[in-house]
């Protein structure tokens, strides 16, 4: 599965942004999906996470509040809506797959990775 992150840029502080996740093929279905994202100097974090139906999903405590997970299979797209954008969201932020049935927030579940889209909040 390829999968390519799209819809980062600069913002200001309180703005928001809805990052994109498309895949290559239409089986994107048959996986969760998660966000995880990597700041400068820092190690990579999960975000959020979805199941394959959408019905079920999992938020990192940082962000609970100010950020959506959704899913379009019928578009093999998966969706991070991100509002109340701070300073400290800045990261390059990746989407991954993964075969486990329920949300996890662990990135050793994961198999597939995008590239990452940057985003990039200015105080």
């Amino acid at each position: 599965v390829q999968l390519q992150a799209s819809g980062g840029g600069l913002v200001q502080a309180g703005g928001s942004l809805r990052l994109s996740c498309a895949a290559s093929e239409s089986s994107l279905s048959t996986y969760g999906l998660g966000w995880f994202r990597q700041a400068p100097g820092k190690e990579r974090e999960f975000v959020a996470a979805v199941s394959r139906s959408g019905r079920a999903t999992l938020y990192a405590d940082s962000v609970t509040g100010r950020i959506t997970i959704s899913r379009d299979n019928a578009k093999n797209t998966v969706f991070l809506q991100i509002s109340s954008l701070e300073p400290e969201d800045t990261a390059v932020y990746y989407c991954a797959t993964t075969a486990r049935i329920i949300p996890t927030l662990d990135a050793g579940d994961y198999d597939y990775w995008g590239q990452g889209t940057l985003v990039t909040v200015s105080s």
